[in-house]
């Protein structure tokens, strides 16, 4: 395609990578370099770079599996991240040439998560209207319990019981720089009584990843009595405070942890926040739906966004010729 170009990221794009992230209408700092390549020895790089007549457009983060590319897997979500000023018909016309570039590459096909709307500054839904025209096949979609913070949201009794029982209980929210005792005490005995699962991240790599992202990366820890009971890790980008890690462990009795600490985050540090995103309730790839946790998140005020994944045959280029009237 004609001024259109696509190359694969190399080491030597670092700071023009990092400086296109920073002035895109639809990226947070999980597209930064350093938290994309905290993890690299598990992932095969593959992330992309769209140009117009030699001025990058767009980036894609990715990484390669065989034959096939996936907008990364080591990402809550990615897609194509473009600046405010490309227009719908620049991003059809830079799919087309992405998909185009992968054809050569003998990549058949392409898998996208798509970047949930309450992460972008700017509408930026117009890779959602080129997978459409792309013919391309949803295949997953989570529910994200979000509260828009800028609404009036009404939060039920039992939440407001909950709180009270926290302060009965004269709980305390502290604000800590370090994931140890989190982790040890809370996060990993609960996931594997419940679960028999593991934290997605370690220890060592939150606090790497909390060296070089302190302000986007908090946690809250809950005391009873200098007893570390519940917490939660705060991914926090321009428009939201995402939950990425809840749990709580109180071996004795309920003492209102959670419903105490989501009720101070909320109204005490992040009143000004536009969304707060409790995250998913979601297992089985979207199919399954924990009411109880939804449920719980709802009744804080939370309604439903929904964050979509999809497979694109890379022959489907074809699909986006003649589109333009």
């Amino acid at each position: 395609m004609k001024n259109y170009s696509v190359q694969k990221y190399q080491e030597s794009d670092y700071a023009n990578w990092n400086a296109f992230i920073g002035q895109a209408k639809n990226a947070t700092f999980l597209f930064h370099r350093d938290f994309m390549e905290y993890h690299k020895d598990r992932f095969q790089d593959n992330s992309l770079i769209i140009s117009y007549k030699d001025k990058w457009i767009g980036v894609i983060p990715a990484n390669r599996v065989g034959n096939e590319i996936f907008s990364h897997q080591g990402l809550t979500y990615g897609g194509m991240v473009y600046d405010e000023k490309s227009k719908l018909s620049t991003i059809i016309n830079a799919f087309r040439a992405v998909l185009l570039f992968l054809d050569a590459n003998e990549i058949v096909k392409l898998h996208i998560k798509t970047i949930p709307s309450i992460y972008h500054s700017k509408p930026s839904e117009e890779l959602q209207y080129v997978l459409f025209l792309a013919e391309a096949k949803l295949v997953r979609r989570d529910s994200l319990s979000v509260i828009d913070l800028l609404q009036k949201h009404k939060i039920s009794k039992i939440r407001k019981r909950g709180i009270q029982k926290g302060v009965s209980n004269k709980l305390v929210v502290r604000e800590e720089n370090s994931y140890g005792s989190f982790w040890n005490e809370i996060l990993i005995p609960n996931l594997e009584e419940k679960h028999r699962a593991k934290p997605i991240h370690s220890v060592e790599e939150m606090d790497h990843l909390k060296s070089l992202f302190p302000n986007c990366i908090r946690q809250f820890n809950v005391y009873h009595n200098d007893i570390i009971v519940a917490g939660t890790t705060i991914f926090e980008s321009q428009n939201v405070a995402h939950c990425q890690y809840i749990s709580k462990y109180e071996k004795q009795k309920d003492l209102g942890s959670l419903d105490f600490l989501f009720h101070f985050l909320i109204t005490e540090v992040f009143p000004k926040k536009r969304f707060f995103d409790f995250g998913i309730s979601n297992e089985s790839q979207g199919k399954k739906l924990n009411d109880g946790l939804s449920y719980w998140k709802e009744s804080f005020g939370a309604g439903t966004i929904v964050h979509d994944f999809y497979e694109v045959d890379i022959i489907n280029h074809s699909k986006l010729e003649n589109i333009l009237l």
